[in-house]
Formats: structure tokens, sequence, C-alpha cells
């Protein structure tokens, strides 16, 4: 087993032009909304289940495959890191909200990667890009403020996970 493995809920695919959330009183996967036109999520998105972040919602995580899953899909992945950030309204307090990435441990084309640090920089710049602009569109703001590897995001992952156990 994988030292930085997590298991992921997967509410929106690659690809798609809608986003879902997880529903957890009623337990099935509800549209929240359409993207602006041209715009598309670049990998499956989902949660870690099990976790809160500041935001009141679990951890979110973008998982990097040569493949397209669906809502509700359930899959172990392996933690390359996260993008450090803030969220919020414009002119509100931000709360920290960082995306966590991740790729499934059965993936053949990303089985090599272990670290944030093997992503080439442009494709963070892409997907800062993406989560500023999607934010944007929710009249939301969403600041990036670097980079956490994969211990230490799993690190952050496990601590979370404790702390919502004692609660």
């Amino acid at each position: 087993m994988d030292k930085t493995a997590v298991k992921v809920v997967i509410e929106t695919p690659r690809g798609s032009t809608e986003k879902y959330d997880y529903d957890k009183k009623s337990g099935y996967f509800l549209l929240k909304k359409i993207l602006p036109a041209g715009m598309v999520f670049p990998y499956d998105f989902g949660f870690i289940p099990g976790t809160r972040g500041e935001d009141g919602d679990p951890l979110d995580i973008m998982v990097l495959s040569e493949f397209r899953s669906f809502p509700g899909c359930m899959m172990e992945c392996r933690l390359l890191g996260a993008i450090i950030a803030e969220q919020g309204k414009e002119k509100q307090k931000k709360v920290r909200n960082d995306r966590y990435l991740a790729v499934p441990i059965c993936s053949g084309a990303f089985q090599y990667l272990h670290d944030i640090d093997q992503l080439p920089p442009e494709m963070i710049v892409q997907l800062e890009d993406f989560f500023i602009n999607y934010n944007k569109a929710e009249g939301k703001v969403f600041q990036p403020h670097g980079l956490m590897n994969a211990d230490g995001a799993f690190k952050e992952i496990k601590a979370n996970s404790s702390r919502q156990k004692g609660k």
C-alpha cells in the first residue's frame, strides 16, 4: 500500500460542464451549477471522505488521470500534494481552502507520479487558473499561495481526519 494513499469520492468528472455536489442528507449527487461556456473540469474533482475544511465542506481533491470516472465513483489515490489557497466572496474574509492533487493508484499513465514537484509547472499554472476562473464565475476569489508536497499534504489530511473523528 502506498504511504500517501487516500480514498476519494468523485463528484464531478473530467470534461464535465456541470458541477455536482454530494448531498449527505439525501445520499444523492445534486447538480449545483453549469459552468460558463467553454469551461470544463480538466480532471475528476471530488472530496476526501471523513474530512472537513474551514469552509465546512470535505477537503477538495482533483484526481489527475488518463480516464474519466463518474459522480459517486470511489477510488484509491496516491496523494501528490496540494495547491495551498484561500477562497471566499469578494470583499469578505477568505478561508483556507487547499486543492489536493492525486492520481489513481490503478493509473498506468500516471504511475510514475509521486509528488507535486514532478508535475510540469505549466500544469500547476493551468490548474490554478481553472480554480481562479471557476470561482470568479461564482463571484468568489481563489488565491493560490504556493504548493505543499505529498508528505505535507498527507499529514494535513490525517490531522484533519483525526479532528473530525474527535467531534
